[in-house]
């Protein structure tokens, strides 16, 4: 199931274990692990803390298994035609059950409805699941707008 967070928020902190797991896990494949959420950057650590002002413009979506927050992707608002999808986690337990998909079609769904005729990403190399994932759902490589190493840029047309 997918819960539109602006209409029935995640029961208790859900969404910010989500977002915590994913950029501690994300640092340690970085090579630059840290202990907790307090050793992460100023701009994660106030994204698990206060995800409504952070990802205040865009659309956070979590996807439950009754009450327990599973999932969860951003779908920023789009500009130029163009909505990001970022953030895309879920927890480990849960993969395999098209909780991912699921998600990514209701940030496509969102995407759309919004006025974008694109949605674009940004994954790392190593995340070769989930750059299958994108590939089985539309995604194809595309000219990098974000000059990290190690990141692949993919967009989608809706």
């Amino acid at each position: 199931m997918v819960r539109w967070p602006d209409r029935a928020p995640p029961v208790g902190d859900g969404l910010a274990g989500l977002l915590a797991a994913y950029h501690l896990r994300t640092e340690a494949e970085k090579g630059a692990p840290v202990a907790g959420v307090d050793g992460l950057p100023d701009r994660y650590r106030a994204e698990i803390t206060d995800p409504r002002s952070a990802f205040a413009d865009d659309v956070v979506l979590v996807a439950l298994v009754g009450d327990a927050a599973v999932g969860c992707v951003v779908a920023t608002r789009p500009d130029h035609g163009h909505s990001e999808v970022k953030r895309l986690w879920t927890d480990p337990e849960s993969r395999g059950r098209g909780v991912a998909s699921a998600l990514l079609s209701a940030a496509f769904a969102q995407a759309a409805e919004n006025g974008a005729d694109t949605v674009r990403l940004s994954v790392w190399t190593w995340r070769t699941g989930a750059i299958t994932l994108y590939e089985r759902l539309g995604f194809t490589v595309t000219e990098s707008w974000d000059e990290r190493d190690q990141l692949v840029c993919m967009q989608r047309a809706l």
